[in-house]
């Protein structure tokens, strides 16, 4: 896994260091990300790794609840105030695989953090996600194509993918490969 304290350094230096705010490429994803979603509503939502919590927001238009969590602080303070008027979203500090809420959900949504776990914490991910839904529940995936030094997994997006798909709990619904960013929705089996 990626040093949860490279995290904290990223939002030290920036409130937004990836740029959630203005840059298009990422205000197109969390479109095309709720656009994904084959149902009109759910009931519980999860998001793990919910940065400065953009994502969040639209989540709970879609959502009875959303819990969002990052291993930043400053992540988790700015994630925050964007959703404190929004009555159905939580926001917690929480270090996902290792830790996970004993909650059930019925929409997990993985943007942007597969590739910061190895292998190991992928695979512990997703036995996370299995015990914590039933079936019809759905498990969002959408990672940038590209490549950087912090990645945990070799691989980046596309071993994300791989791990996503072949994981026998779940059933591939939606994929989408575009230029900048892979995007995949599986249901529980």
């Amino acid at each position: 896994m990626t040093d949860l304290q490279h995290f904290d350094d990223l939002y030290a230096n920036s409130e937004d260091p990836w740029g959630y705010e203005n840059r298009w490429y990422e205000r197109r994803k969390r479109d095309l990300t709720i656009a994904s979603l084959p149902r009109e509503r759910y009931t519980a939502c999860f998001e793990p790794g919910c940065s400065i919590g953009a994502l969040t927001a639209m989540l709970a238009t879609r959502c009875d609840g959303v819990l969002a969590v990052d291993s930043a602080g400053a992540a988790v303070s700015a994630a925050r105030r964007r959703n404190g008027g929004a009555r159905n979203v939580r926001v917690e500090q929480m270090q996902v695989p290792a830790e996970w809420p004993s909650s059930s959900f019925d929409l997990i949504v993985v943007s942007e953090l597969g590739y910061y776990l190895n292998e190991s914490a992928l695979g512990e991910l997703l036995d996370n996600g299995e015990r914590c839904t039933t079936a019809g529940a759905h498990l969002v995936a959408v990672h940038w194509r590209g490549h950087a030094s912090d990645f945990a997994l070799a691989g980046g997006a596309s071993a994300v993918r791989r791990k996503i798909v072949e994981a026998s709990a779940w059933r591939p619904i939606v994929s989408l490969c575009d230029e900048f960013f892979l995007l995949d929705v599986v249901e529980r089996r």
